[in-house]
């Protein structure tokens, strides 16, 4: 077992009678599968559906009072706990910011973290990930043997995005981030904030933008944020990099169309190529026979 805390991490509070609708109403996920024993991904969209913000929904037992736990990007915690007041209404609902006295923990290599280590559970988005931790920041120290680099450089391995380091908050369509294929969206619940573009673009197949795993030929990653291009045109942007590889949100018919011309994808002026694809991506990668359909189509 080895395991990190996550600095870069808030935690909000979500309880009340109405916690659960309040939630079901504004997220992309579907709250009746969030349980205690089971959490959820999901993010909160602007009507235009574009991700203003990604987190873990933790269902609290009853006996540790009931509600939920978000579990979410710091940097963005402050705009979700003022948005979420704005959304709240007549809502018999309580929003309490526990970042200062909370800690996150994430498995640093795939292995259980330990029981008792606060309100443990399986990352929803993809079992290789391990489990991640809502705790109390005090003594949580000597749960941690590992630096958060080991975590990233294992989610960038796995082909998983993270927010504001793969992508960027208020730009990003939630299919652009990979959330239909991590179990961050539900096409089957109701309508929730920004839904109606994200059902087109599920059902027309029209997210042409991308993150994907990519892996440099010289083996030293880019800066995050660097211009990915092939033949002078722009692909898009690389991600966050660790041992060589990187995730780079790219325009899938564009890298098409550069790798079908011959021409070699770069990031900062560094060659890469596309990485083996992960098992739980569904969409077709540039160069495979299913790749003449709309890019970014779910087949």
């Amino acid at each position: 077992m080895s395991a990190t805390r996550l600095i870069d991490r808030g935690v909000i509070r979500v309880s009340g009678e109405d916690a659960r609708d309040f939630l079901q109403n504004i997220v992309t996920n579907e709250m009746d599968e969030v349980t205690p024993e089971r959490a959820g991904y999901g993010a909160l969209l602007t009507p235009q559906g574009k991700i203003l913000c990604d987190f873990f929904v933790v269902a609290l037992p009853a006996e540790d009072g009931g509600g939920f736990l978000l579990d979410t990007p710091l940097l963005q915690t402050a705009d979700l706990m003022k948005r979420l007041k704005l959304y709240k209404l007549r809502a018999k609902v309580a929003l309490d910011d526990l970042t200062e006295s909370s800690a996150v923990l994430a498995s640093a290599d795939g292995a259980p973290l330990p029981a008792d280590a606060g309100f443990v559970y399986d990352d929803p988005r993809l079992p290789a990930l391990g489990q991640r931790a809502i705790a109390d920041a005090a003594g949580i120290d000597s749960l941690v043997d590992a630096e958060p680099e080991a975590y990233h450089a294992r989610r960038i391995a796995l082909g998983v995005p993270a927010g504001g380091r793969d992508f960027a908050y208020g730009e990003t369509f939630p299919h652009e981030a990979l959330l239909d294929q991590l179990g961050g969206v539900s096409f089957k619940k109701g309508c929730y904030i920004g839904q109606e573009v994200v059902s087109r673009m599920q059902h027309r197949g029209t997210a042409r933008t991308r993150v994907v795993p990519i892996v440099f030929d010289d083996g030293i990653a880019t800066e995050t944020g660097a211009e990915a291009t092939a033949g002078g045109k722009t692909l898009g942007t690389i991600g966050s990099g660790a041992n060589g590889k990187a995730l780079a949100l790219l325009r899938l018919d564009r890298l098409a169309d550069a790798l079908a011309a011959g021409q070699t994808p770069l990031g900062g002026g560094l060659a890469f190529h596309l990485a083996e694809k992960p098992g739980f991506i569904r969409f077709p990668f540039p160069g495979e026979p299913s790749f003449g359909v709309a890019a970014g189509a779910v087949l």
